[in-house]
């Protein structure tokens, strides 16, 4: 078992580039299956979750490879339609696959997606809308979905919540569909952009993505040899953003455009930290540690602040100066961590789905255990500005989602290593 050993109160220096989102590269390369020819998707982070979609993508009977900071994914041959238990359960990502796997070939087995335990996440509107598009679905045995079509039909689609998932899932099964589908109050985030450019590269014609309202025309067949390359990820950004807030120092964050993390931005300068925009693509962060509470933080969609910021806020916020309330608004129990920061020191209530946190002087070392991605990070992010030494276990859920974390801490003057 992996953990991290990090000693707190060293300052960031430096400089750092921001990695291709996660949350970017899995729908993409479930894009792929559509295509018979072949896709190079650049900028991959080499990350747990991005390993299990590529071994999905070959258990399917494709071809792929990863050739450094690119995977190569061959269509041509897709020869099975059950996506094995044990990977499908690993990452919430794998419902995707449905739409994809459906419009190619019409047949899915598929299990209910696993990932982190931070609350109830529910397919039903992937399911409903596949169905509303003319899929059968059986709910089998064990969790286990059985999904036929002869072929997707366009339709107009609207969602009960702008869903990132049930937005690239109904994108992905219009895409062979026969006539137009429309997706109304789909979700906005630069993921969900980010995968309209992929297929308008494969030759789609989609229009939409970002204002809430998406248009697919679907086509019989995909078969495109194409290079494409994955966008920053706004949430790793954010992560080290708040990782100077919290420790002080000066950090500058280069690849990455301002307007993703634009409200992450706005609360950390609420919060006294300074941020600078160098150029269109990098950017400066400055903490004097003079933090200052935030009255209250509320998560939302895209372009609200994002849910998956939300423990590395709390994090920050144990040590400013004053109250904060912090208000989830899109998982439940999403303040598994919060037990762990107050093992530090951490002065925070959670009332369901509120947190209050009461600002100390100072945090202290100690044993620590990871329970998801984020909330992983936030323990990082606390354990650096701590007096002393902290031992976080189970980093591997942390792995999921940050590409060798500890090294490129380590490389702007963090005193983290990996045992």
């Amino acid at each position: 078992m992996n953990r991290f050993i990090i000693e707190g109160g060293n300052r960031l220096h430096g400089e750092l580039r921001i990695p291709g989102a996660k949350n970017a590269v899995l729908p993409i390369l479930a894009a792929t299956i559509l295509n018979r020819g072949t896709s190079i998707i650049k900028n991959c982070p080499n990350l747990e979750d991005v390993k299990t979609m590529q071994e999905i993508l070959s258990s399917l009977g494709l071809e792929v490879q990863r050739d450094n900071q690119s995977i190569i994914v061959c269509g041509k041959n897709l020869s099975a339609n059950a996506i094995p238990e044990s990977l499908a359960g690993k990452m919430r990502s794998s419902i995707v696959l449905m739409g994809a796997v459906l419009g190619r070939i019409g047949e899915i087995y598929i299990s209910y997606p696993g990932g982190c335990a931070i609350g109830p996440r529910p397919i039903d509107m992937h399911l409903s809308s596949l169905r509303k598009m003319g899929a059968e679905i059986d709910d089998l045995y064990k969790g286990i979905l059985h999904c036929k079509v002869k072929r997707f039909q366009g339709t107009e689609i609207l969602l009960d919540y702008p869903s990132v998932g049930a937005t690239e899932n109904i994108m992905l099964a219009a895409c062979l569909a026969d006539g137009e589908t429309i997706i109304r109050n789909a979700a906005k985030e630069p993921e969900i952009v980010d995968l309209q450019n992929f297929l308008q590269e494969l030759g789609v014609e989609i229009y939409g993505a970002g204002t809430g309202v998406i248009h697919i025309n679907g086509r019989r067949e995909i078969e495109k040899d194409i290079t494409y390359s994955v966008i920053p990820d706004r949430i790793v950004a954010g992560t080290y953003m708040a990782c100077v807030a919290a420790t002080g120092g000066e950090l500058v964050l280069t690849g990455i455009d301002y307007e993703p993390v634009s409200s992450i931005a706005y609360l950390l300068r609420n919060c006294g930290v300074s941020i600078e925009r160098l150029n269109s693509k990098n950017m400066r962060i400055k903490s004097d540690l003079n933090l200052k509470a935030i009255e209250v933080i509320r998560t939302s969609p895209y372009p609200g602040f994002p849910t998956d910021m939300q423990p590395q806020f709390v994090s920050v916020l144990s040590k400013a100066s004053g109250t904060s309330v912090v208000i989830e608004t899109v998982f439940e129990n999403r303040y598994g961590y919060v037990e762990q920061l107050m093992r530090m020191g951490a002065d925070i209530t959670v009332r369901e789905r509120v947190a209050v946190i009461k600002g100390v002087k100072r945090l202290t070392g100690a044993f620590l255990d990871a329970s998801d991605l984020r909330g992983g990070a936030a323990l990082t992010i606390a354990a650096l500005s701590a007096e002393g030494t902290s031992i976080i276990n189970n980093v591997m859920h942390i792995d999921r989602g940050y590409e060798a974390f500890e090294k490129s801490l380590s490389m702007v003057g963090a005193k983290i290593k990996r045992e």
